[in-house]
């Protein structure tokens, strides 16, 4: 009875306390706007202290039930989280900020990214906003001129051809100076060496610029160090765009554009041609009375000579612009469209592009296509996963080779006298050399697809800890096809040639990371990095060749007559990496970072496959201190230093292995040895210190950067030379050192900063290469290069005989002596220094100006101190020597007594100053105007109007002008690797720079383009 009657009490007091609760709680809408009032989807508010919460839809409103004096949490990716007091309000409108640290000032760097304020190694930065106003047609372009301690020269004027890219200079010889390029943190193949039979192209050509979000370059062991034995040339990581929370965007843009050489050489007309060599067979006596020869026969006339000599009619009426005709009017033209948006759990990214340029040599041209879609999805509040999937189409009509006779260039040797085609209009082929208008009939392309994808999870078990595992892969597959018609030099003995191969890379890799970050009692933050990456490359390919076609119709192998040649290759390597970084911060005024990894890699010797790495730096915010904390003119004042080793493992393959190939005999399959093995063969070694300055005053409108830097190599991969009675030319060991020193300068300024804004950006830097060792050695390239290496010089010096102008009173050629003195006999002149292909100092200068929707851009480019072996010269400067057609200079040559000139008495056929020597070593120095853009925005009430978010116009012009004294095609395409012959066995190696030789210059263009968002 007592037990029954407790339950209507209970019962009733339950009520009582309910009802009072249920008075109290409220519901609350609102809505979240982003910093222009655009709605928010996706945001998370949560009622604190409890699981209650609730997400915006599209237009950024929300609806969510909470108890009496309730705290909303507002967060967002990419976004400030906010807290916001509900009080007596049912409606809230909250605007959310963009997380400043998250999208200035954070910097990416190995396996993460940094604040930059906490980071204590040398690292330069370009982010999508940097280049966003300025269109580029290639990667590298969007960082050449903005990145100091980094060196960027393209290669050649031919599109999609390789570049030279140096992080602090060259640190190996024979080993590739290229640093290796990460794109999301997947390696990929940054040079189609092996893959590709035919002329080398340009594999990061296939990335597509657009959809790239930051560019980071490692610079220092700290910052490069965790990616250890492939290091030692600095580290590119690229970070493509992901999706943004927030109201979905769509921009679509488009540029079209015209482009021209940015310089053409002059050589003789007809007239002027007549003149040079008419006088230069009269000097050689070959119409003298008194000469004999049993070729021309006594008293030859002027004609004859030219007849019999090079075939070339000297009563022509003809005034053939030969070098002209390598060169046409090019044009550009690219779409691209992109969309991205997602709420707090899903995010996305998709682009597509297409771009089509007619290059400025004839028969060039090239198309890439590309899409992109970046997804990543949080599962949970502890769990994200995503992907990273893209894949390009490019195809490549490509040019020859430089020192190919199908190169158009080499139409500037062609005499004026002679036509491009016959009446019927064919090719003329009888001509002085090989006229390759005729190869415009052929085929040289190649064809890619390419694929940079990547996957990843990531994992947060505890609070602070985060585990994450992704998979990538660069995949890459080139088909190169090559027909040269019956017509054509190659073509013609063999009545048709055609070669074509196929080249497929897979180079995947798996990054496995740990990361525990946390900050103790305020003062002391901690994040520790612990990971193993394994990573593996396969490349395979096949060719095959065959000639005589029934005709230039038929152009597959299918249809050749005899198949003359097939080959396979296949090539494989393994890095496995263990590695860990731990960084501290205390009080945000003292840094420490340290990192470690440990690498092994197939490439080298069984019995030393294994580097360690180590590196660690510190880092003083000296305006963090309590006596600076609280001025008005120092904004940032920052010492860091730095040291730590890095390696180098860019060398075939099997260098550390014994190789044996086959060998028939008398149709039987043998095999013979081919190379030595080395079973202790190991990394270069660079051990790197850096000592940087940070500052930035009066609210930061002066910033900007001071680093120097020292650079020394051991271990230097090289080639040594054997005996040849051992049967084998040389074995690869680790023998040399080398020495980089630097200095590198960056500011920033903020001129002026109201309605009318003028910003600068300006860097320099300074690089002192030494080779400080080489175990005995002297490496000396051959044929007419004049490239050495040896102790005590920069790499890449050049040495050979010093040429001494000409003889006043007889035109002869002079030399300098040993003793400093003048020969005109080239066997008594002295070996000796002639030049060094390293400039002093690089950099670039780049100014904006905006007013209201207009925008003005300018960013030039210098190089100082280098010099420019003009290696064509010894053919087409040579004062009339040989029948090829000369640079206009050679007018001023000797021709009376008393003359004082450079250029010697014309002589045809006697050498007279032909022989190699400095006579073609020129300054490459140049200044350049890279780009220019003007630009404007429309108002955004114009752009509402027309339905747009956003509206955008311009012009923009590339490479306008470029002063320089150099007298070739261009200074800035002939400053890196050129192949030419090299002695005992050595590799065609980095050695060998500032070579020109018919090097076709860069394009100037101009751009017309609008971008519109929806």
């Amino acid at each position: 009875m007592k037990q029954t009657s407790l339950i209507p009490i209970l019962c009733a007091v339950a009520a009582a306390t309910s009802v009072p609760a249920m008075a109290q709680t409220r519901a609350v809408t609102g809505r979240i706007t982003g910093a222009d009032g655009t709605g928010l989807p996706g945001v998370t508010v949560l009622e604190r202290g409890t699981t209650n919460g609730a997400s915006t839809s599209a237009d950024g409103s929300f609806s969510l039930t909470v108890q009496p004096g309730a705290t909303l949490v507002v967060s967002s990716i990419g976004y400030n989280t906010q807290n916001v007091v509900v009080g007596d309000r049912t409606t809230v409108a909250i605007t959310l900020q963009e997380n400043s640290v998250a999208l200035s000032e954070a910097v990416v760097i190995g396996y993460g990214s940094q604040s930059k304020s906490e980071l204590t190694g040398s690292v330069t930065q370009v982010t999508a906003k940097d280049v966003q106003n300025v269109p580029t047609v290639s990667f590298e372009q969007a960082i050449q001129g903005r990145t100091p301690g980094v060196q960027i020269n393209q290669g050649s004027g031919k599109l999609g051809a390789g570049v030279n890219i140096r992080v602090r200079g060259s640190s190996s010889v024979t080993a590739s100076n290229q640093p290796l390029y990460v794109i999301d943190g997947i390696p990929v193949t940054s040079n189609d060496t092996g893959v590709a039979f035919g002329e080398s192209t340009n594999p990061l050509a296939d990335l597509n610029p657009n959809d790239i979000e930051s560019i980071s370059i490692l610079k220092d062991a700290a910052s490069s160090a965790i990616y250890g034995s492939r290091a030692s040339n600095g580290v590119i990581l690229v970070t493509t765009k992901k999706g943004r929370q927030g109201q979905t965007r769509v921009n679509v843009g488009a540029y079209w554009g015209t482009s021209k050489a940015t310089r053409l050489r002059k050589f003789l007309n007809s007239a002027q041609y007549k003149e040079l060599f008419g006088e230069a067979i009269t000097n050689a006596s070959l119409i003298d009375d008194s000469y004999i020869n049993s070729n021309y026969g006594p008293n030859p006339d002027l004609a004859e000579v030219f007849a019999s000599e090079g075939g070339i009619d000297y009563n022509s009426t003809l005034d053939t612009d030969w070098a002209g005709a390598a060169f046409r009017k090019g044009k550009v033209a690219q779409y691209d469209f992109n969309v991205n948006g997602g709420d707090a759990k899903t995010r996305f990214y998709i682009s597509s592009t297409y771009n089509d340029q007619t290059g400025i040599i004839i028969g060039n041209r090239y198309r890439r296509g590309s899409f992109r879609a970046n997804l990543d999805h949080s599962i949970s509040d502890k769990m994200k996963v995503g992907v990273n999937v893209s894949l390009i189409r490019s195809v490549n009509d490509r040019v020859a080779d430089d020192n190919d006779f199908a190169n158009p260039v080499q139409l500037n040797a062609l005499p004026p006298l002679q036509a491009k085609y016959l009446a019927n209009g064919k090719v003329n082929q009888s001509t002085l050399y090989y006229n390759n208008l005729a190869e415009l009939g052929s085929t040289n392309r190649s064809g890619n697809y390419r694929s940079f994808s990547s996957a990843f999870l990531s994992y947060s078990p505890i609070q602070n800890l985060t585990l994450r595992t992704e998979v990538g892969g660069d995949f890459l597959s080139i088909n190169e096809e090559l027909y040269r018609g019956i017509e054509t030099e190659t073509g013609r003995a063999r009545k048709g040639y055609a070669f074509e191969s196929q080249g497929n890379v897979v180079n995947y890799t798996t990054n496995n990371t740990a990361t525990y970050a946390k900050t103790f009692n305020e003062d002391h933050s901690v994040e520790a990095l612990a990971g193993f990456s394994f990573q593996r490359y396969n490349q395979k390919s096949v060719s095959s060749e065959g000639q005589t076609f029934p005709n230039d119709e038929f152009r597959k192998i299918a249809s050749a007559a005899k198949i003359t040649a097939g080959d396979s290759r296949v090539n494989e390597y393994v890095f496995l990496s263990y590695f860990g970084r731990v960084n501290y911060n205390f009080r945000e005024k003292y840094l420490v970072s340290g990192s470690l990894r440990v690498d092994k890699s197939s490439r080298f010797g069984a019995d030393n496959r294994t580097g360690v790495f180590p590196a660690g730096s510190l880092g003083w915010v000296i305006s963090n201190e309590d006596f600076l904390k609280d001025n008005s003119i120092v904004s940032l004042l920052k010492l860091r230093g730095s040291y730590g080793l890095t390696g180098n493992a860019s060398i075939g393959n099997y260098a550390s292995l014994g190789l044996y190939g086959a060998i028939p005999y008398a149709d039987q399959a043998g095999i013979q040895p081919t190379q030595l093995g080395n079973s202790i063969l190991t990394w270069e070694n660079t051990a790197q210190a850096d000592l940087g300055l940070e500052f930035g005053v009066l609210d930061n409108r002066i910033s900007g950067e001071v680093d120097i830097y020292q650079k020394n190599t051991s271990d230097l991969l090289l080639a040594r030379q054997l005996p040849y009675t051992g049967g084998y030319n040389d074995i690869y060991e680790n023998l040399g050192k080398m020495r980089n020193r630097g200095l590198e300068i960056s500011l920033n300024t903020r001129n002026l900063d109201g309605k009318f804004k003028w910003t600068t950006n300006f860097n320099i830097s300074f690089n002192r290469n030494e080779v400080t060792d080489l175990s005995g050695q002297e490496i000396i390239s051959g044929g007419r290069n004049l490239s050495r290496v040896r102790v005590g010089e920069p790499i890449g010096v050049f040495y050979g005989v010093k040429y001494a102008g000409v003889d006043p009173a007889n035109g002869d050629a002079l030399f300098y002596t040993a003793d400093g003195s003048k020969t005109p006999i080239y066997s008594q002149a002295a070996t000796q220094k002639l030049g060094d292909p390293n400039p002093q100092y690089t950099g670039g200068f780049n100014n904006t100006f905006s007013y209201k929707g207009f925008e003005l851009g300018a960013l030039t480019q210098f190089t100082y101190g280098n010099d420019i072996y003009n290696i064509a010269g010894v053919y087409q400067a040579v004062n009339g020597d040989f029948f090829d057609n000369q640079t206009l200079d050679q007018l001023d040559r000797w021709q009376k007594p008393g003359d004082n000139t450079n250029v010697p008495q014309a002589r045809f056929g006697e050498g007279n100053g032909t022989q190699t020597s400095s006579r073609w070593i020129e300054d490459g120095s140049f200044f350049r105007i890279k780009s220019v853009t003007l630009g404007y925005t429309l108002p955004s009430e114009w752009a509402k109007k027309a339905m747009l978010q956003s509206a955008r116009v311009y012009v923009t012009g590339q490479n306008l002008a470029t002063i320089t004294n150099y007298k070739g095609y261009d200074p800035e395409v002939n400053t890196g690797f050129v192949g030419g012959n090299t002695t005992a066995g050595v590799q065609n190696g980095n050695y060998i720079l500032g070579h020109d030789f018919y090097t076709p210059p860069l394009a100037r263009t101009i751009l017309v383009g609008v971008n519109f968002g929806f």
